[in-house]
């Protein structure tokens, strides 16, 4: 009776908190993402008071603009925080008729090709994306519409990156809690689970230093021509490059250990 108690009152308590269900799998990642998303659940009351207070302002014609920014900028901040939050505790809404009668194995296997080939891939692009789109607001302090609004509105915008940081992050941690559900998560095999991840990470690094280099020998040079110049043409199979080279040091060193063992 015991027992099936504790099973009870666990139960419960993963349907109150999503972020305490399989916890002791949880990996520092995760852990980080739920803790974002338990101090951005707090926007959501404020978000609350703030629509209420101005449809009471509105009614006695006392609109206030920065009241209307500010809605905005706290459910901004808190989905962004949400969507990090549903992919470490699966709580998500799936569409499906067939997963949830697939054996744990092929669940996870499904989950790994989900998140590595498919959700990762998108994460790591929005987050190069969001961050020149960051960088751009701040360079102009892009404000509020309205002259009474709530200005910096680029402090949000750099929200974003760092967000969808957060969501990388997480889904990588998720990602190799499943894939330690049917095999041992050596780096090489994580390199695989996450091939279009890993390459464009790989070819953003070479990219940029690149860039850079361009940008420091040659500062004649316009920097929206850089992009144009030979050396930054090829980038994208520098970065395949750079991981089969990684891959095969990875291979060769833990061989080496092997042998000597």
């Amino acid at each position: 009776m015991a027992d099936n108690s504790t099973e009870t009152i666990d139960l419960v308590a993963d349907i109150a908190d999503p972020g305490e269900r399989d916890r002791s799998e949880h990996l520092w990642g995760d852990r980080l993402m739920i803790n974002i998303g338990n101090v951005a659940a707090w926007l959501f009351p404020i978000l609350m008071i703030a629509i209420v207070t101005q449809v009471f302002i509105r009614k006695a014609g006392l609109n206030q603009a920065w009241l209307d920014d500010a809605q905005w900028w706290i459910y901004g901040l808190a989905m962004m925080s949400a969507f990090g939050y549903a992919i470490t505790t699966d709580s998500h809404v799936r569409v499906d008729i067939f997963h949830a009668k697939f054996s744990p194995e092929k669940k996870a296997r499904i989950e790994v090709f989900a998140l590595g080939w498919l959700l990762l891939p998108f994460l790591v692009m929005m987050s190069d994306i969001l961050f020149h789109y960051a960088y751009a607001s701040w360079r102009a302090s892009e404000g509020s519409d309205s002259p009474n609004g709530l200005h910096g509105l680029y402090m949000l915008k750099m929200a974003l990156p760092l967000l969808f940081g957060a969501a990388v992050i997480a889904a990588f941690a998720v990602l190799y809690r499943n894939l330690a559900k049917f095999t041992k998560p050596a780096l090489w095999k994580i390199f695989l689970a996450a091939l279009p991840t890993v390459w464009f990470v790989a070819e953003r690094a070479i990219y940029y230093i690149l860039w850079w280099i361009t940008r420091i020998s040659n500062p004649e040079l316009h920097p929206r021509r850089i992009s144009r110049e030979p050396l930054l043409q090829d980038t994208i199979w520098y970065g395949l490059a750079t991981i089969i080279v990684l891959a095969v040091a990875i291979y060769l060193l833990k061989r080496n250990k092997t042998s000597k063992a």
